[in-house]
């Protein structure tokens, strides 16, 4: 995951800022510090920093497997059950709702029951000296790849969920990569605040103005991340703390749609 955040305001009532994910002004809301994070006692690091889960308590299900010829020929066919089956990949939603497996409830668990234990991995991201444990949806395949970062040490209580690079997710109210302001304008139905572009040419929502993108169901919110197509050309852009998506500067760098944080 690209190790910078969007700086839109996406959080109802006061939170904690968290020193983990604070590598911009104004960083997200959503990206409070979490209860056990508080209890850690690895030295060394802040309490709000400590982001390390444990193993999982629960066993990740097994792909369960079709029953012998054997058995299948001795059993009734009223008794017979169908053995369980992965979704084709090609079948399989690659839509964030924030809802089912990308609940603000929802865990690991959850996602291997919906998208099979052996299409993930569980790895850790280092962000300024503290782990992150991150679950990472179809780590061999960029298009399918999608990043789920969990708030507890059992790897539950949905996070944070990046869609970044190639992938084919789509955020709730139809927000994807590779989108133009004016079609982004265009799903939240109004001009919406744009920080300044950075020295990589990536300038970060900070604000949706009240628009549909505001309020999505399920109670998540969502952050995005527009990367400039010249990007010498976004670095001459004068400095301000924040543009409107329909300023004629901005317009003019055709940015796209290049990361989207989705959180509670």
């Amino acid at each position: 995951m690209r190790k910078m955040l969007t700086c839109v305001a996406l959080a109802t009532g006061p939170v904690a800022a968290i020193a983990l994910l604070a590598v911009c002004a104004g960083a997200l809301p959503l990206f409070a510090p979490i209860a056990w994070a508080q209890q850690s006692k690895r030295p060394g690091l802040d309490p709000e920093d400590e982001l390390s889960p444990s193993q999982l308590k629960q066993p990740m299900p097994e792909p369960s497997s079709a029953p012998s010829r054997h058995a299948a020929a001795q059993a009734k066919p009223a008794a017979r059950a169908a053995p369980e089956r992965t979704p084709h990949l090609a079948n399989l939603r690659t839509v964030v709702d924030c809802s089912g497996p990308f609940a603000k409830d929802s865990g690991m668990l959850a996602l291997a029951v919906a998208y099979d234990s052996r299409n993930m991995i569980f790895t850790h991201e280092t962000v300024q000296g503290a782990q992150v444990g991150v679950t990472v949806l179809f780590p061999k395949d960029p298009r399918r790849r999608l990043e789920v970062w969990w708030q507890n040490s059992n790897r539950t209580g949905t996070y944070l969920v990046d869609i970044a690079g190639k992938s084919i997710w789509t955020a709730p109210k139809g927000l994807r990569l590779g989108m133009t302001l004016e079609q982004v304008e265009k799903l939240n139905h109004k001009p919406f605040k744009m920080k300044g572009f950075d020295e990589n040419g990536v300038a970060s929502v900070a604000d949706w103005d009240g628009g549909e993108l505001a309020t999505l169901p399920g109670g998540c919110k969502a952050g995005a991340d527009m990367e400039a197509k010249d990007k010498s050309a976004a670095a001459e852009l004068p400095a301000k703390d924040q543009y409107s998506s329909d300023d004629p500067a901005m317009r003019a760098l055709k940015p796209t749609v290049a990361e989207i944080l989705i959180g509670y």
